[in-house]
């Protein structure tokens, strides 16, 4: 396949871009949103070029391992990571939970001031993909507003609070 899908999520937050900035790159943060009604343990974070961000999402007992590795970190503008599912050790390993996910999403968040509000578009390709990956993801595609959309509303919570302090 020539033509890579490409994921792409637009969403205005009513929120400083700063703040939205905040919430992607403070783990303590970060945790409260992502993987949401589970729960989100940051093992590591180092936001710099070349620094990885590990991740474990729990529920029950299942557990779910992702190591990103951070590509670009412009503040608070841009973040680009390369995003794949870990084992133990935290190795770049197949997806245990989807046969043919692909084993690493370029994703890319860009944050734009719009006013006292923060546009925020988020995509995801998958990079050095099979036919069956590529085929999976394009598959899946549809469904991952579901995910992002609960971690969106999660963070719409948290910048009320967040502002009402202010």
């Amino acid at each position: 396949m020539s033509d890579l899908p490409e994921y792409v999520l637009d969403r205005v937050f009513d929120a400083p871009r700063d703040m939205v900035w905040k919430a992607w790159t403070d783990p303590e943060l970060l945790s409260h949103w992502y993987g949401p009604g589970i729960e989100t343990i940051i093992h590591k974070f180092d936001l710099k070029p070349g620094g990885q961000w590990l991740n474990e999402m729990k529920w029950g007992d299942n557990r779910d391992l992702s190591r990103m590795v951070f590509q670009e970190v412009v503040p608070p503008q841009k973040l680009v990571w390369h995003h794949s599912a870990a084992d133990a050790d935290w190795n770049v390993i197949a997806s245990p939970m989807m046969a043919d996910w692909p084993r690493v999403l370029l994703t890319t968040v860009i944050f734009e001031d719009q006013g006292d509000k923060t546009k925020v578009r988020l995509t995801q390709v998958p990079i050095d993909a099979s036919d069956a990956e590529i085929a999976c993801f394009a598959k899946m595609m549809a469904g991952m507003d579901n995910g992002w959309g609960k971690g969106y509303a999660i963070m719409d919570e948290m910048f009320r609070e967040l502002l009402a302090q202010s």
